[in-house]
């Protein structure tokens, strides 16, 4: 389980965050949800750990990202928006690297690797040097070394942008079964089918505070508008919308 109270973050005279809470549970796909510039990536990367929060209390299954982050990121698979592939490196030869530095052994490194392989549909691409990948292969062999260690925590950061309707599906699959297997899932993402039909909670933020939590149907309920993404500006657009 992720909980955040009131996390606040400011690079010079800007903020980015200024009041976010929630608590996302095992077990659980929990969409991130916002317009742009809403604080959506810097969340992410402060409750990885990657930025220090000014304010505020952060707890992964209860250990705090900045008081124990090797802890805290020994459970945590985090796609960003920087995918960081070596473009020399077959993509096994990239998961088998990342693999190791998670001290994953040899065999059951292997055996992961063609599981994750097979879960995200890129078979095709395995023995393949990552030069010239195209976005959506960028971002399948980034997920696949997010998943690799097998994290009891995953955060994504828009998972299926520049992917088509057979890798999409692909990975909304992945997620779904990981769900299953009670991993906890953060994820932002604008797709508003993608909140409605995989994503068991909902995060709304806005110029980097917490405007509303709840399901789907609940954000509906709280607005009183039937469509999600309706709901949603209202949410991030009137101040009557502002219920956190």
């Amino acid at each position: 389980m992720i909980e955040a109270q009131e996390v606040r973050k400011q690079f010079g005279p800007v903020q980015a965050l200024g009041g976010v809470s929630f608590t996302a549970r095992d077990g659980q796909i929990t969409a991130l949800l916002g317009p742009n510039g809403a604080g959506k990536t810097t969340l992410l990367r402060t409750l990885v750990g990657m930025l220090r929060r000014d304010h505020g209390t952060i707890a992964i299954d209860g250990v705090d990202p900045e008081r124990d982050p090797l802890a805290v990121r020994a459970n945590i698979g985090f796609l960003t928006d920087q995918f960081g592939l070596y473009e020399r490196l077959s993509t096994r030869e990239y998961l088998s690297y990342f693999g190791e530095l998670n001290g994953m052994e040899k065999r059951a490194l292997r055996a992961r690797i063609d599981e994750v392989s097979e879960m995200l549909a890129m078979d095709d691409i395995l023995e393949r040097r990552s030069k010239g990948f195209s976005q959506g292969q960028r971002i399948k062999v980034a997920l696949a070394r997010s998943l690799l260690h097998r994290p009891r925590h995953l955060l994504l950061d828009e998972p299926t942008r520049g992917l088509d309707v057979m890798s999409t599906r692909a990975v909304r699959h992945a997620l779904s079964a990981l769900r299953q297997e009670g991993c906890c899932v953060v994820m932002a993402t604008h797709v508003m089918q993608e909140v409605s039909h995989l994503c068991d909670d909902v995060i709304v933020i806005a110029k980097g505070h917490t405007v509303a939590q709840g399901t789907p149907d609940d954000l509906c309920r709280r607005t009183g508008i039937a469509n999600l993404e309706d709901a949603f500006v209202r949410l991030v657009g009137t101040d009557e919308g502002i219920v956190a």
